[in-house]
């Protein structure tokens, strides 16, 4: 819970005291802070009152019989002292107001006391010009806080709070897109309405917009479920990863399809990476949010959605069926070429499509199993995978490598903090691996091809990948909504920023080359295919 004023009311604050160390002799005065068996080694961050036996009232001086300075009257003065912190056992200041009580007679006596009046006079000025500033300096200060305003904190108030610091730790960005994040805050709470949740949700909205990072974004309870689930193995839709245009020079209106699950509604209507989807049930989607557009072909199972796409020069209007897509994110096979003199005549292949929380274990095993065949060779295809959990990618890449960094998180100060395998976990490292990727690999399955490239560990083959070379991480609010926030850029091993630029394959792969693994055994087998790839071209470099 966010707290707009603090208070050290249960600490006890330590006394700086002035004091005169006899109330019948001016001979000085003095104040210490602590004792001879107390250290104060740092009082930072504390309010201290202190206490003062004002000199000031010593100017009414008396000489009695001995010739000693008498101070007639004495009062107690409170101030409070600022912020203040000291690394000394103690501090002590001394005045000596007047001469040590002596017996004094005749001139001499009268010397004396003109000379203690002198004094008095002098260090009195001092004193008193010191505690009359003070005393305006915390009367300012005493105004300046009973003129700021006060709320009292509702539950949608600190709903807000709660979205704000999340953002306020969490962002990669630390000067919010060139703003006081802490002005916004006070300026929010001071004008955007906050009596209902949904005015709640649409403040946050408010302020996430001003970052101007169309990945970090609100999601009210039920869609966070639903992003919690796609994550988790399963989501009804229509089976379509999206994404924005990269570059906006000469880019086409609308939304890019990144990739379509295989076998779901989308897959099966004819939608390739590539195309660009136009209008989702009449709504042009000029303009609008990948998320906004993902909720839209999101809905119950058994429920259509109308779509418009652009696939190269043609135009469709489509009608789809929603249904439950399974996320099964890794698909596998063991491709054996015949004859005699082939490089590698038993390749295994891997298509991964998603970094759900079942990527690496999946993909751990179906290295294992086709380990277990006798495999000599390895393909991972990442095409038209748009990645998904952070930690998933990382866990698999630590699978092939024996040692070296995978990737380094960046923020706008640079790097803080590497990615690395020893190689502990690591089941394949010895058989050659060449690694597939298209303009439909992004994110989490960027990371893992560009760690596999720059440790020389994997030929890449394919096209240039999408290019989100930043991470987002999700955040649970304290009403079931939840927070995509981007928290971090990365690069590649070699210190690549591959944020809209992507991972550059060593070489690309015939057009027609198949995405499914039963086409993909065929182009290896077939020399008359038009897909035909020997399968020693697969890994050279």
């Amino acid at each position: 819970m966010e707290v707009l004023t603090s208070s050290s009311a249960a600490s006890v604050s330590p006394r700086f005291r002035f004091s005169i160390p006899n109330r019948t002799s001016c001979s000085g005065f003095q104040f210490k802070l602590g004792t001879d068996s107390q250290q104060w080694k740092s009082l930072s961050v504390r309010t201290m009152e202190a206490q003062l036996w004002s000199p000031v009232l010593c100017i009414t001086t008396s000489i009695n019989m001995s010739g000693s300075c008498i101070c007639s009257t004495l009062s107690k003065r409170r101030f409070l002292l600022s912020r203040f912190s000291s690394k000394y056992r103690w501090f002590s200041v001394s005045y000596g107001l007047c001469l040590k009580s002596k017996k004094h007679r005749g001139s001499s006596q009268s010397q004396k006391v003109m000379n203690c009046s002198e004094r008095i006079r002098q260090h009195v000025s001092v004193v008193f010009v010191g505690f009359f500033t003070t005393m305006l300096l915390v009367t300012s200060v005493s105004l300046a806080v009973s003129n700021m305003p006060s709320w009292a904190l509702s539950e949608e108030n600190l709903l807000f709070l709660e979205a704000w610091r999340t953002i306020d730790r969490a962002y990669v960005d630390k000067s919010f897109n060139g703003q006081s994040w802490f002005r916004y805050r006070e300026d929010a709470l001071r004008n955007e309405p906050m009596n209902t949740r949904e005015e709640t949700y649409v403040a946050i909205r408010k302020m996430l917009a001003t970052l101007d990072d169309p990945f970090t974004r609100f999601l009210e309870p039920e869609k966070f479920k639903s992003l919690r689930s796609g994550t988790q193995g399963a989501l009804t839709g229509v089976g379509l990863s999206i994404g924005y245009p990269v570059g906006s020079e000469g880019s086409a209106a609308g939304l890019l399809v990144i990739s379509a699950a295989a076998g779901g509604p989308a897959d099966k209507a004819g939608i390739l990476s590539g195309d660009v989807i136009l209008e989702i049930d009449d709504k042009s989607t000029e303009g609008m949010g990948i998320y906004d557009a993902a909720e839209r072909l999101q809905g119950p199972e058994g429920s259509s959605v109308e779509i418009t796409i652009r696939s190269g020069p043609e135009v469709k209007h489509l009608a789809l069926m929603r249904e439950k897509v399974s996320l099964n994110p890794v698909k596998s096979r063991l491709c054996e070429i015949p004859g005699k003199g082939k490089d590698f005549p038993r390749i295994g292949y891997i298509k991964l499509t998603s970094f759900n929380q079942n990527a690496s274990t999946a993909v751990r095993g179906a290295i294992d199993t086709l380990r277990n065949n006798g495999v000599n060779a390895f393909i991972l295809d990442l095409r038209d995978n748009s990645g998904g959990l952070f930690p998933e990618g990382v866990e698999i890449a630590k699978m092939w490598l024996d040692k070296g960094v995978i990737v380094y998180i960046c923020d706008s100060r640079g790097v803080r903090d590497i990615y690395d395998t020893d190689g502990s976990t690591a089941i394949a490292t010895s058989e050659p691996l060449a690694v597939l990727v298209n303009k439909g690999t992004a994110s989490a399955s960027e990371i893992l091809a560009g760690a596999l490239k720059d440790n020389k560990r994997a030929v890449l083959f394919g096209e240039p990948t999408y290019g989100k070379g930043k991470i987002q991480s999700v955040f649970r609010l304290s009403d079931g909504s939840g927070l995509v926030v981007t928290v971090a850029r990365y690069e590649t091993p070699a210190h690549n920023d591959i944020d809209k630029i992507g991972v550059i394959p060593d070489h690309p792969l015939p057009t027609s080359f198949p995405k499914d693994e039963e086409g993909f055994c065929g182009c290896l087998k077939d020399p008359a295919s038009a897909c035909y790839l020997k399968g020693g071209q697969l890994f050279s470099g």
